[in-house]
């Protein structure tokens, strides 16, 4: 109780400064009314049980200059170990020969094993034993990686090694803390998504996602690039002009991560949903809205409990946040899952009924399940005006919106109770939007770039 008092006391947020010393007085009278006799209190209660306010402050000086030494010794250590690795790696670069079965995998700035390349890695199991799959992964997210997947922790001597010994990179992103990229390297470039928000060199215009950008360092970064895999027309013309550079060569051969959605077995689905507490029968909406660049965490544009309230009673709703707030989503209702910490997104989508999200472009991907797409957008002309985007979403237009449209809760409440969300007129949006961005998407995407990556280059 004590221990939670002085918490309370030394929390800005709770009570404000002009506050504290009244309030550690009040405190100080409770706490000695209340200990018992003969009790010897630890060094942090003793201000409390003196009554000496200044006593606490200057207690809690000598707490911050202490952690704050600590932190300066942690960070020296880490600067110290960073820059002993880094010289490990320049003399593995000038000694070590290149691994011809070795290659590096990398996604989400080193998340764990999903998207793109996971889906490369496992086929080039299949079609190449000769290759050896290590992936880069920080300390952070190494209990995400599957039993029996080799892995190498970011910035350790193992990692550093295995960047300067493959013959193969391939990474969704890039492979934090850079690296030099030798002679006989080969780096693939799979992205994570097909682009309705600006990118790369686009985004110099929109402060809210240019803000701290090294633009420098992303063209840097392009010119390691000797591929650039491309789902559709239309990313190959955005990569091209947002990434210019003549060091790499686009691959026009889909999008491996979706072959799932056309090899997966009906029975396969049925045990994706059982897996996640859907019974049979019920219809199971995917809420998966993207992230704002300026705001820090997951801000539900949705009141879930109501939804799921007004909703028809064999409805589900699962929630997915960004993977950028690295946390559940944090929501509850009688008929809603989070499933923002489920390892896998095609997962998710291909056991869902229909997908309602705002910018997200898991849109571009769950078109190939030929499932209804909802957009939810309320803040559309601020995500357009700090974010800026490639063509209207909200058109209405064959080919930009991929079916039913809400710009307010009431508005997507009333679509979802009238069933209006699946109709003839959004299958026809759904099979424009389908065409023009996964034309190369066919289940055997993954093949593809495996024969042209790894047996032809």
């Amino acid at each position: 109780m004590t221990d939670h008092t002085l918490a309370v006391l030394d929390d800005p947020g709770r009570i404000a400064p002009e506050d504290r010393k009244d309030f550690f007085r009040r405190a100080s009278g409770h706490y000695r009314a209340h200990v018992p006799e003969g009790y010897d209190p630890p060094p942090h209660h003793r201000p409390l049980a003196a009554g000496s306010f200044a006593a606490h402050q200057l207690l809690g000086a000598a707490a911050d200059r202490r952690s704050r030494a600590g932190s300066a010794v942690v960070t020296y250590k880490k600067r110290i170990r960073a820059r002993v690795m880094r010289t490990a790696y320049r003399a593995d670069l000038r000694t070590s020969r290149l691994d011809p079965g070795l290659a590096v995998f990398g996604a989400y700035w080193n998340r764990g094993v999903s998207c793109n390349p996971a889906a490369i890695a496992a086929k080039a199991r299949e079609l190449m034993p000769g290759i050896r799959p290590v992936w880069a992964v920080s300390s952070r997210h190494a209990d995400r990686v599957p039993p029996g997947t080799e892995y190498v922790i970011e910035g350790s001597r193992a990692y550093w090694r295995a960047m300067a010994r493959a013959t193969y990179l391939i990474n969704n992103s890039s492979f934090p803390g850079g690296f030099t990229k030798r002679p006989g390297q080969l780096y693939l470039q799979t992205h994570h998504g097909t682009p309705l928000k600006t990118m790369g060199l686009d985004q110099r215009r929109y402060p809210a996602c240019a803000d701290g950008t090294d633009f420098a360092k992303i063209l840097a970064h392009t010119d390691q690039w000797d591929f650039s895999l491309s789902s559709n027309p239309h990313s190959t013309e955005v990569w091209d002009r947002v990434y210019p550079s003549p060091s790499y060569a686009h691959l026009n051969l889909g999008y491996p991560r979706n072959d799932v959605y056309f090899t997966t077995t009906p029975t396969e689905i049925t045990a994706l949903r059982a897996s996640l507490g859907l019974a049979p029968g019920q219809t199971a909406l995917l809420y998966a809205p993207t992230h704002r660049d300026y705001e820090k965490g997951f801000v539900p544009r949705l009141d879930l409990e109501r939804v799921s309230r007004e909703l028809p009673d064999d409805y589900v709703l699962l929630v997915r946040a960004h993977y950028f707030y690295g946390s559940p989503a944090g929501v509850t209702g009688a008929r809603v899952i989070d499933v923002s910490s489920h390892p896998s997104t095609e997962e998710l989508a291909l056991a869902s009924d229909a997908l309602i999200t705002d910018y997200s472009s898991l849109m571009f991907d769950y078109a190939c399940l030929d499932r209804p797409i909802i957009t939810y957008a309320p803040d559309w002309p601020a995500y357009r005006a700090s974010r800026g985007t490639y063509f209207d979403l909200l058109s209405g237009e064959p080919g930009e919106t991929p079916g039913a449209i809400a710009t307010t809760e009431d508005g997507l409440i009333g679509l979802l109770r009238s069933a209006s969300w699946d109709t003839d007129a959004t299958a026809k949006l759904r099979e424009a939007f389908r065409a023009r961005f996964c034309p190369y998407d066919d289940g055997g995407a993954a093949e593809r770039v495996v024969r042209r990556f790894f047996m032809t280059s």
